[in-house]
């Protein structure tokens, strides 16, 4: 998708200019997590340092969260292209774009930020073994000796924010789309009005659904076990199916596509009728 997006003229738009760096996100999550979860698999002894965990914490919460601002961004793009599309290359030219962009990634890190510093001052002196295949915040408190109340407090209270925040903005949107789109007058032109959103919906669904489930809850004490198969669904299974969704239901895309492997196909039989 990223290639996609930077070679095709076609596809240099506001929406795929998202979905790219939703694609950019997704590989660097499955980075952060998959690696040493593989090393861990294969390995006989399954260790990782405090600081390598701490890191690992630190840049999975940062990514997550940008992804969230981000399917939340994506959802204003498709407001705008349905209820205002008179407006919309004035609306969402290349500097709002970016703006925006770098509005996710800042907005996350300061979200974040407080949480972990407070995770990070913990002493970690009892237990070494984390209930776990990566580590995320809430089986890294586990592990400290000190009272992790306020820790707690400040990862529920940046999680509600995130989570419900992005997910109320993301619902204001469809809401104006879905009025918008009733409107139309011709059946043809509400199906593509909703078609256009079909594929960020899918996302926004999966991605929403299992972190809610996950990390909006003030006491973590019991869960981790639990939500080892959500965790699963929201750092591995989500990340790789994004590229899929956005394809496979997108015409453009799939055009493009179709002209990638074209030119690489003629390319190919050029260099070996030189030969």
């Amino acid at each position: 998708m990223i290639l996609l997006v930077c070679c095709d003229y076609h596809l240099h738009s506001p929406m795929y200019f998202f979905v790219a760096n939703l694609s950019f996100l997704d590989v660097t999550i499955m980075s952060t997590v998959v690696p040493k979860m593989l090393a861990n698999t294969f390995l006989l002894i399954k260790t990782i340092s405090l600081e390598e965990c701490l890191t690992q914490c630190f840049f999975y919460s940062l990514l997550g969260s940008t992804e969230f601002f981000i399917l939340t961004v994506m959802s204003f793009n498709r407001y705008i292209a349905i209820c205002n599309p008179l407006r919309y290359a004035l609306i969402m030219s290349k500097r709002t774009c970016i703006i925006l962009l770098l509005g996710s990634y800042v907005g996350a890190f300061v979200l974040i930020l407080p949480t972990f510093i407070l995770i990070a001052s913990l002493p970690f002196c009892g237990s070494n073994v984390i209930n776990h295949f990566f580590c995320d915040s809430a089986p890294v408190l586990k592990l400290a000796c000190a009272d992790i109340s306020l820790a707690e407090l400040a990862d529920f209270i940046s999680s509600a924010l995130l989570l419900l925040g992005s997910f109320l903005l993301t619902v204001v949107s469809y809401t104006y789309i879905v009025i918008t789109s009733l409107r139309i007058p011709s059946h043809q032109g509400r199906q593509k009005a909703f078609s256009t959103c079909v594929s960020h919906l899918t996302v926004v669904t999966l991605f929403y659904g299992s972190s809610i489930f996950i990390y909006i809850r003030p006491k973590k004490d019991n869960i981790v076990d639990v939500n080892k198969f959500a965790t699963v669904l929201n750092t591995i299974i989500t990340p790789m199916l994004n590229p899929f969704i956005y394809s496979l239901r997108n015409k453009k895309v799939k055009e493009s596509v179709r002209d990638a492997i074209s030119k690489y196909v003629t390319m190919l039989a050029s260099l070996n009728s030189h030969k």
